[in-house]
């Protein structure tokens, strides 16, 4: 198995404050990630979330889920998790104030390139990159109409 790096950065027209208060409802990450067809914070155990990624590449219809634990968060700054079961990932939403109105957001993520997808691992990262950079774009019109 690999591990592949992907990092998408963007200025938001939100504070830093609301960017972070949006992400850390991980319940809300498919209003504009629409790869994730559901977040489910799981009960009783506040940090834990289960997530279901459902999206089409290669001609493939690819359903993975994985039980990630949130690591302690940074308030308004940074927010961070790791896989525990399933997918394996790991990442953070990084929260940069660029003055009263707006913020850069900063997605690193990191995962185990699956054993199927090994003899095309070259075309994951950018593809993983543009699946990423695009639910930042979401998010920055998103965080537009609240």
């Amino acid at each position: 198995m690999q591990w592949q790096d992907v990092t998408v950065k963007m200025v938001v027209d939100a504070p830093a404050s609301v960017a972070y208060k949006l992400y850390a409802d991980r319940e809300m990450f498919p209003k504009w990630m629409p790869f994730l067809s559901s977040v489910e914070a799981m009960e009783g155990s506040p940090d834990l979330s289960r997530y279901l990624v459902k999206l089409e590449s290669f001609g493939q219809n690819i359903e993975y889920h994985f039980l990630a634990k949130n690591l302690q968060p940074i308030p308004d700054r940074k927010i961070h998790w790791r896989s525990i079961e399933g997918f394996e990932n790991r990442g953070s939403v990084r929260f940069f104030p660029r003055g009263p109105s707006s913020c850069l957001v900063e997605i690193s993520f990191s995962y185990e390139v699956p054993n199927a997808f090994a003899p095309v691992a070259f075309a994951m990262k950018p593809f993983m990159e543009k699946i990423i950079r695009g639910g930042l774009e979401r998010f920055a019109a998103f965080v537009k109409t609240i």
